[in-house]
Order: C-alpha cells, then sequence, then structure tokens
C-alpha cells in the first residue's frame, strides 16, 4: 500500500511527465513531419503482415 506522500508524489510526477512530453512533442513536429514522412506506410506494411501471419495460421490449424 502506498501512503499519502508517495500517492501526492505520483500524481505531481504524471503530470510533470505529460506536460514535458506535450511540450516536447510540440516544439519538435515540424522536425518529425520532415524526418519520418511515409512511416505511416511501413507501420501498415507491419500490421498487414501480422494479419497474414495469423490468417496463415488460422487456416493451416483448421
Amino acid at each position: 500500500m502506498l501512503s499519502t506522500g508517495q500517492l501526492i508524489f505520483a500524481v505531481l510526477f504524471f503530470i510533470a511527465f505529460v506536460f514535458v512530453i506535450a511540450f516536447t512533442y510540440k516544439k519538435d513536429k515540424s522536425w518529425h513531419r520532415k524526418n519520418y514522412k511515409g512511416v505511416q506506410w511501413v507501420l501498415a506494411t507491419f500490421v498487414i503482415f501480422i494479419i497474414i501471419l495469423f490468417l496463415i495460421k488460422y487456416f493451416l490449424k483448421n
């Protein structure tokens, strides 16, 4: 069980962490757009590959 002080610290740490991550993302947004152009196609290909693997497993099992 956590004490009251630990819970307060956890909540404040979480709020500060989310703020820093949001600020950093906002600052680097234009840089990410330039350097990671086309990354959505890599993600789509990976997801399709995983789906194909599950389909192969399903059809070979039955």
